[in-house]
């Protein structure tokens, strides 16, 4: 007797047993959420993070009876972080009908895709992207669950001022949307306060041996560089410095809010300063779900309560819409307030949100803690 084979309806019921579907075919069904994150790339590591995040949260949504008693299901794409592979992603959830996403991680690629999804009505809620401008534009339908980057400049300003009264400061960055938008903010804010930098350089990323810019801070006497990037260079900056005997004082951004950081800068890393989102794992809401994370082997690190919240507070939204139409879920995040390992949050006119900006972390021991 020949095995029985499963009928095309059948198939798709079994699909809808699963807490999430990973799809880039147009096969649809109940409520679809895209998720555009970098799987591929230099920062495919926060990409993981992200992605680790709104699986956990795909999970509880539809344990806890999905949206209007519908399954959702994820369509996951990778755009690199690179601005025009982002586009192509945001045109390919146009084209299959995808209205609500989750995304973009890096600020260049979410900056891209965004006129995309405000052009055609569809709403988007990235976990990390901070460049301020995003939500400055007035595009409807554009949403984050993180800080933006002028906040994170102003934090990292009064750090030097206050701390390093009086030393000399260099402010570095990598050139991109992200590092370039956090350096002209840290500038800004060190300009309110009185100080000047001594040096303000772009690197160039990738790159292996950053010995001239080592040289550079050593003959101009910098007692604080501040570099507005991502881990893999601001590891490599610190563990260079090391072995070149700089001593200065390196402060980072949430761009190195990664245990890669502190796998490639190596002992170098201990006494490296950071600014980073609050931490969710250390608020008694998300005890649970740390717990739950730290079951499976996974640490919630970095992003990763991020592309939590972000999916829980559009299901959230769309249940009090009782709809997944992104132009009523859009309405009901700007009208409502949502219970969320952050504690409860809420949305501003612009689409940011409401909840702490920042806060100084340290490193020490190859993991991030407050600071004193």
């Amino acid at each position: 007797m020949s095995k029985p084979t499963l009928t095309a309806l059948s198939l798709s019921a079994a699909l809808l047993t699963s807490a999430a579907l990973v799809t880039t075919t147009t096969v649809r069904a109940d409520v679809v959420i895209g998720v555009a994150l970098p799987r591929t790339g230099p920062v495919a590591s926060i990409g993981d993070q992200v992605l680790n995040g709104v699986n956990a949260a795909v999970k509880d949504v539809n344990e806890r009876g999905g949206i209007e008693g519908q399954k959702v299901v994820l369509d996951i794409q990778d755009d690199a972080c690179d601005p025009k592979q982002a586009v192509s992603v945001a045109n390919r959830f146009l084209q299959n009908k995808v209205r609500l996403v989750v995304g973009h991680v890096c600020s260049g690629a979410t900056m891209a895709a965004s006129e995309v999804y405000a052009e055609n009505g569809d709403l988007m809620i990235t976990p990390s992207a901070n460049v301020g401008r995003l939500t400055e534009r007035g595009l409807p339908g554009i949403f984050r669950v993180c800080g933006r980057d002028d906040q994170q400049g102003d934090l990292a300003a009064r750090v030097i001022a206050e701390r390093f009264t009086g030393q000399k400061v260099a402010i570095l960055h990598d050139g991109q949307p992200f590092g370039r938008g956090l350096a002209d903010a840290t500038k800004a804010g060190l300009t309110k306060l009185g100080v000047k930098e001594t040096l303000f350089n772009a690197i160039t990323p990738g790159e292996r041996d950053y010995s001239a810019v080592i040289t550079r801070l050593k003959s101009a006497g910098i007692a604080v560089a501040y570099f507005g990037g991502y881990h893999q260079e601001m590891g490599a900056l610190v563990r260079q410095s090391a072995d070149q005997g700089y001593k200065g004082q390196w402060i980072g951004t949430s761009g190195i809010a990664s245990t890669e950081f502190a796998s490639i800068a190596g002992p170098a890393a201990d006494g490296v300063l950071m600014t980073f989102n609050p931490d969710a794992r250390r608020r008694p809401e998300a005890k649970d779900i740390v717990e739950s994370f730290k079951a499976r082997g996974i640490d919630p690190e970095g992003f990763t309560l991020y592309g939590y919240t972000a999916v829980h507070v559009v299901a959230d939204a769309a249940r009090a819409a009782k709809s997944a139409d992104p132009k009523a879920v859009a309405s009901a995040l700007k009208s409502g307030r949502f219970d969320t390992v952050f504690g409860q949050i809420g949305f501003d006119a612009k689409g940011d949100i409401t909840a702490p900006g920042y806060i100084l972390y340290r490193w020490a021991g190859g993991r991030f803690t407050p600071a004193e």
